[in-house]
């Protein structure tokens, strides 16, 4: 593992996340009325989908559309794995609720089941122009994309684009992963991400893994999550897609579980760097804010995807919020609550 450094530079988000609810139920009723009499008719809102492997890199592209929204009114939605709504506070600054931003885009945290999300975002005034809904990193798409199929959905929110972000510094070998091929086998276009990290032989390799693997998605580089809007929502905003055919369902697997660690004293960065580099050769995914003796009464963001462990400058602690909390993932039965307490609670000051 590459050690985190001190902060200072922005690391490659990733989304993560409890399994979107796949129980949607059907409803009659459409999710949101029309205003300004009987009759009127507004445009659809369509949906991009952004789904992709723990750590790949999801949620610095949702940052970046955002950021990046060229006047369009964005709702992104954040399903984040874990007790721990860390996602949400990196993508908008803030945790809980909805966040609006300057551009006009907002950023919410799903509420309960993905429909009732759904039909909250379509209720508001403005209506957003387009929802950006990002996937756990343990979710197969298909069970996503088989509820927006809901022609209750589909007829105000249809989905427009699978999005699947890959991580360019991956070995070719782990792309035989049964839920990484099925994220790929529900894109429509394939991103991968942090290319400058990955070497030219690397990245030629994940290119033709990936085209192989998904032939008829379009695959382009998103250096620091940036993907062309061109290639995501239609020119035409009263155009409809036409509804998908929904791959088959692979059986469920608890592969995956969260251990979570909170702790509201400040901790040693040396000690916290060595916590980790102990802990790292378990983990999928980790990811937390925490304040440091070093440096109080600041947060900083901790982020760790593909064996690399990055620190970025936080905002500062807010009242009555831990002023350290981290996520672990890691698969089912490789570490322990007791293990993850007894190695963190070092890192105390």
């Amino acid at each position: 593992m590459t050690p985190p450094s001190a902060p200072g530079g922005g690391g490659a988000g990733g989304g993560g996340g409890n399994p979107i609810s796949p129980g949607v139920p059907h409803l009659t009723p459409p999710l949101s009325a029309p205003r300004g009499g009987e009759g009127v008719t507004r445009p659809p809102v369509p949906i991009l989908l952004v789904t992709g492997f723990l750590g790949a890199g999801k949620t610095t592209v949702v940052n970046h559309l955002l950021s990046h929204a060229e006047g369009r009114r964005i709702a992104a939605v954040v399903n984040d794995f874990g007790a721990i709504n860390i996602d949400a506070e990196l993508i908008a600054g803030a945790s809980g609720g909805v966040v609006s931003l300057s551009n006009g885009c907002i950023c919410c945290s799903l509420e309960g089941d993905l429909l009732r999300t759904l039909a909250a975002l379509l209720r508001r005034d403005p209506r957003p122009e387009c929802i950006v809904i990002e996937t756990s990193g343990v979710a197969d798409p298909a069970d996503i994309v088989r509820n927006l199929m809901d022609p209750v959905i589909f007829r105000e929110a249809p989905l427009e684009t699978v999005l699947c972000v890959v991580d360019a510094t991956l070995p070719v070998e782990k792309l035989t992963d049964a839920l990484l091929r099925s994220q790929l086998r529900a894109a429509d276009v394939v991103a991968l991400s942090k290319p400058d990290l990955a070497d030219a032989s690397s990245l030629v390799g994940v290119h033709e893994a990936v085209k192989a693997a998904r032939p008829g998605a379009v695959l382009v580089q998103a250096l620091h999550g940036a993907v062309p809007g061109a290639l995501l929502f239609a020119p035409d905003p009263q155009r409809v897609p036409a509804p998908r055919e929904v791959g088959r369902r692979l059986p469920a697997a608890e592969r995956f579980e969260t251990l979570s660690w909170t702790s509201d004293r400040p901790v040693s960065l040396r000690r916290f760097q060595a916590a980790i580099g102990r802990l790292a050769p378990r983990l999928a995914r980790a990811k937390g804010l925490f304040e440091t003796v070093e440096q109080p009464n600041r947060l900083v963001v901790f982020q760790l995807a593909g064996g690399r462990a990055t620190l970025a400058p936080g905002a500062a602690p807010t009242a009555g919020v831990p002023r350290t909390r981290i996520v672990f993932i890691a698969e089912v039965g490789v570490l322990s609550n007791a293990e993850i307490e007894r190695i963190m609670l070092e890192t105390v000051a």
